[in-house]
C-alpha cells in the first residue's frame, strides 16, 4: 500500500466543519493516528473542543482482560474531560449522555468478526445519534482480515451484544460500511464516513491490513496480532467450550486446546487441504480456562509464505476441529454453560455462533462436512451480493 491513510488522518487534513462544535470521541488504545497518537489528543492538539469521550468493552484504555469485565467511569486525567463507560452499567449510550453534544466521531479499530462489541456499540451509537439528531462521523479504519466471507448468518431472534445484526461471522466490511450497512437496517439517517487512504483490501502481504505501514495496536487485550484476527472467526467458537482458547498465554484465540485433548487423533482424520496452516503444540495457561495445566493442542498459523489468505477459512476449519473431537471422544465435556455476554437463557456456543446449527452438527452422528460446506457456500454467496452496495474501496 503507498501512503495509506487512516480516516483520523483524512480527518486532521480538514477540520473547519467541526468548529464550534461540542464533540464526543468513542475510541479505546488502537485509536491512533498513522504516527501513533491517540484520537483524543490529536484533535485536541489540532483545537477541536472535545468534551466527552466514551470507552466500548475493556475499557478506553483497554485495561481489562476479560470478558464480562465492566468498567467504571472516570475522569481523563490529562484533559479532565468526563469518560463514559459503556460497558458497565450501560451498553447502551442514554439520552442523557448524549446531551449538550453537537457531534459524535467513532473511531474504534474493528478485526473483521460478528462476535465483537465494538461493532455493536457502533450499530448503538448510530440509532442513538439518529434518535437524537445529533450528526456522526465514522473515522473509517481497516478490516484487518479484508474481504473473504466465512461463517453462517446470525438468525433473527437470536441478537445479542456480540451478534447485533444478521451478519456471517466474518463479514468483510470496514467500520464505516458497516456503520452504512447498520443504518439501512435500522431505517435511520446513514453517518458520514470519513474513508482512508490508499486501502486496497485484497492486496497481499496484508489482505485487509497495511502491513509493514503501520503498527498493529490491540484493539481489545487478547487481539495480539494479525494472526489471531485472521483465526478469531473460528477460534471464538472455543469460548463457547471446556477447550482452552489460550487465553493465560501470549497467543489467544490462535490455539485450542486442553490437557486430555487428543492432538493426534484429530489431525490424523483432516483433510490435507486443512492441514497446512496447523501444527500441535503443548502450552499452560496461566489463568482461565485450564490454568496452570499442561494442555495438548492445535496452534493456527497464518504468517508464513504459503499462507493462502483467499482459501483459509477459520470458522470452517474450527467447527471441524470440535467435529472430529465429538467424532473421537463422543462423550467428550464440550459445551459451557454460563451466562455469557449478559445472555442468560442461551448456552455460549448457540449465542457466539447466532443459532443452534453448529453444536447440533457438531453433536449429531448424521451431520457430515458437506451439510456444512453447502451452507456455508450458500451463506458467502448470498452475503456477496447484499454487501455490495456498501463497499467504499
Amino acid at each position: 500500500m503507498k501512503d495509506f491513510q487512516f480516516g483520523i488522518d483524512e480527518l486532521l487534513k480538514d477540520l473547519h466543519f467541526l468548529k464550534g462544535m461540542r464533540i464526543a470521541v468513542i475510541g479505546h488504545p488502537a485509536s491512533v493516528t498513522s504516527k501513533l497518537t491517540h484520537t483524543v489528543d490529536a484533535l485536541i492538539a489540532n483545537g477541536v473542543d472535545v468534551v466527552k469521550s466514551f470507552g466500548p468493552q475493556h475499557g478506553m484504555r483497554g485495561d481489562k482482560q476479560d470478558n464480562m469485565v465492566e468498567s467504571e467511569d472516570y475522569v481523563d486525567p490529562q484533559h479532565q474531560i468526563p469518560v463514559v463507560s459503556l460497558y458497565g452499567k450501560y451498553r447502551y449510550p442514554q439520552e442523557q449522555m448524549l446531551k449538550d453534544l453537537d457531534g459524535v466521531l467513532f473511531d474504534l479499530q474493528d478485526i473483521g468478526c460478528r462476535v465483537y462489541t465494538f461493532i455493536t456499540t457502533l450499530r448503538y451509537f448510530v440509532e442513538a445519534c439518529a434518535k437524537n439528531s445529533i450528526p456522526i462521523w465514522v473515522l473509517d479504519r481497516p478490516n484487518p482480515i479484508g474481504r473473504p466471507i466465512d461463517g453462517l448468518f446470525l438468525q433473527d431472534g437470536a441478537q445479542s451484544f456480540v451478534g447485533c445484526d444478521l451478519l456471517p461471522m466474518r463479514h468483510g466490511l470496514t467500520t464505516g460500511e458497516l456503520a452504512c450497512w447498520f443504518a439501512d437496517q435500522l431505517e435511520c439517517s446513514k453517518p458520514k464516513v470519513i474513508k482512508m487512504k490508499n486501502y486496497f483490501p485484497c492486496t497481499g502481504p496484508g489482505f485487509g491490513w497495511p502491513l509493514g505501514e503501520r503498527a498493529w495496536v490491540n484493539p481489545s487485550p487478547n487481539a495480539g496480532s494479525i494472526n489471531m484476527a485472521r483465526c478469531f472467526p473460528g477460534t471464538v467458537l472455543v469460548e463457547g467450550t471446556t477447550l482452552s482458547e489460550g487465553r493465560g498465554t501470549t497467543y489467544a484465540l490462535e490455539v485450542l486446546g486442553a490437557p486430555d485433548f487428543p492432538t493426534d487423533e484429530i489431525l490424523a482424520q483432516m483433510p490435507s487441504e486443512l492441514l497446512g496452516n496447523l501444527r500441535p503444540c503443548f502450552f499452560t495457561p496461566t489463568f482461565h480456562k485450564h490454568a496452570n495445566q499442561l494442555c495438548r493442542g492445535i496452534r493456527i498459523h497464518t504468517d508464513h509464505s504459503s499462507y493462502q489468505h483467499d482459501n483459509f477459512n477459520p470458522f470452517y476449519l474450527v467447527a471441524m476441529i470440535l467435529k472430529y473431537l465429538r467424532q473421537t471422544k463422543p462423550d467428550y465435556d464440550l459445551w459451557r454453560y454460563h451466562e455469557y455476554e449478559y445472555e442468560h437463557s442461551r448456552i455460549p456456543i448457540d449465542v457466539i455462533c447466532g443459532s443452534d446449527l453448529i453444536r447440533k452438527w457438531i453433536d449429531e452422528d448424521n451431520r457430515t462436512s458437506k451439510h456444512l460446506e453447502e451452507t456455508l457456500s450458500a451463506t458467502k454467496m448470498e452475503w456477496h451480493t447484499a454487501r455490495q452496495p456498501y463497499l467504499l474501496y
